[in-house]
């Protein structure tokens, strides 16, 4: 737990230099293993840091803590590549707001994690920098696209890290990992910083091995930002405590439990059993329109994608190689080596699908679509307080086995992308393990109710005896 190692390092129960010089000792020791960091920071640095801000920062709720970055999050003085070749170099010169906020309250980046390039895969093997393999078992992934934060609370580098969420990028990883994530609620916390894929979709949401810490480390993030104009005036009073499950009335989703493999239903199922004996109120029921919520995503997410891309021309900024004199010739080779060929893919559908003649068959359905999808959430919230699905639909796939293969890819995030197009907060916790294979239960609550879903969580992970789990790897 955060706060006892926070009380240890005010008191001198643990010294900076253990501290500090454990958590570098068991990254190099695995590291080559997992992968699970595109930057390391100097140690020394680190430490230094970490002393100052222990002295300087006493009263910060992270006082002295280590925390991993999702590299997509832009953090001054430290490089920030997208785990792409385009951003190879790319060191920026100011702070996202959520870094701001972080080192307020005392937090110390110890370092920028994998991802997949752009935050576009679900499984953290579309980085340049090469896959990040999951701590439970090395020959498989971790999920993506913050794979790499994922697997560095999984391996027992970190407490904390962040990772932003498109289309289910915290969560995928967190039910791979048997640790946990939310997506906020659409607006709660800034993306200014947050380099961008689809803006309508994404936040920068928080990680951890429990749900208490997921809570602080949320209260701290969260907010208003003037210079997110996405941002609403939100406010958490105090961090999430437990909330009891005795009459929460819950929407059991039977259309995605039945789209996902038998074992990791198997699984959720018996989490259910056990929420029921705590005095839960369980009901069945259906969102509804699941085959179109694949469609509509992927058809907004790469429309926005294929957009935001469009700056990475090799002349204002980004991988600079070629020098044609030739405008068009100049732009296409710097963008056809600097990009990966999923990244390339996905704008080439989205200016596709924004073309002349294409926009109205796609992407105003699309639209449409999500909206349809959002009256249904509204409806089921009406009579649920919550609603609970497997997080991911399989078991985490082995490396290889589904990144050559975009229909298998695409529908990992069966069970994640709604949440995205809706708007609402949606959290992973750990359900158990199949063959000793991490299984995610997902729990998504209604526009703002993130801090009941932290609540709900903390006495979960209590009763599924799943939290501050580390692979023994």
């Amino acid at each position: 737990m955060i706060s006892k190692i926070i009380e240890d390092l005010k008191n001198g129960n643990l010294s900076v230099d253990d501290y500090v010089d454990k958590t570098f000792d068991r990254i190099n020791k695995l590291e080559s293993k997992v992968n699970a960091f595109i930057t390391l920071r100097n140690k020394e640095e680190v430490k230094n840091e970490v002393k100052e801000n222990i002295k300087n920062k006493r009263n910060g709720k992270l006082a002295g803590i280590l925390i991993a970055i999702k590299d997509v999050i832009s953090t001054k003085g430290i490089r920030t590549t997208c785990a792409s070749k385009m951003l190879s170099d790319y060191v920026p010169p100011f702070d996202a707001t959520v870094i701001e906020k972080l080192k307020e309250e005392g937090a110390v980046i110890i370092g920028k994690t994998n991802m997949d390039e752009f935050a576009m895969g679900s499984t953290t093997e579309t980085s340049y920098f090469g896959p990040t393999r999951n701590p439970w078992d090395l020959e498989r992934t971790p999920g993506g696209s913050s794979g790499g934060s994922g697997a560095a609370l999984a391996a027992g580098y970190v407490d904390l890290a962040l990772g932003s969420d498109t289309g289910g990028s915290i969560r995928a990883p967190a039910a791979f990992t048997a640790t946990f994530g939310l997506k906020p609620s659409y607006g709660t916390v800034s993306r200014y910083g947050l380099i961008a894929y689809a803006n309508s979709l994404e936040q920068i949401g928080p990680m951890a091995r429990n749900a208490e810490d997921l809570g602080l480390l949320y209260s701290i993030i969260a907010g208003e930002d003037k210079r997110d104009a996405t941002t609403i005036n939100y406010q958490i009073n105090g961090e999430p405590s437990e909330i009891s499950l005795k009459g929460i009335k819950i929407g059991i989703l039977d259309d995605i439990i039945e789209m996902s493999d038998k074992n990791v239903s198997s699984v959720v199922r018996t989490a259910i059993d056990k929420i029921s004996s705590e005095g839960a109120i369980i009901e069945n029921s259906k969102i509804g329109y699941t085959e179109y919520a694949l469609p509509a995503y992927y058809i907004i997410a790469m429309s926005e994608a294929s957009s935001n891309l469009a700056r990475y021309d090799g002349v204002r900024y980004g991988f600079s190689k070629y020098d044609q004199g030739n405008w068009i010739d100049t732009f296409s080779k710097n963008r056809d080596e600097g990009f990966g060929l999923e990244v390339k893919k996905r704008i080439m559908l989205g200016s596709f699908i924004l073309s002349a003649g294409y926009y109205d068959q796609y992407y105003v359905r699309a639209l449409k679509v999500r909206r349809l999808i959002k009256n249904s959430l509204d409806q089921l919230f009406s009579k649920y307080d919550i609603l609970i699905s497997p997080t991911m639909p399989i078991l985490p796939p082995k490396l290889g086995e589904v990144v050559n293969d975009p229909m298998k890819m695409y529908a990992m995030d069966v069970n994640t992308v709604i949440a995205n197009l809706a708007a609402i907060p949606a959290i992973s916790i750990p359900a158990g393990f199949y063959n000793n294979l991490p299984v995610g239960i997902q729990i998504m609550g209604r526009y703002l109710s993130d801090t009941m879903l932290i609540g709900i969580s903390i006495t979960l992970e209590k009763l599924l005896k799943t939290h501050d789990l580390v692979a023994p790897i």
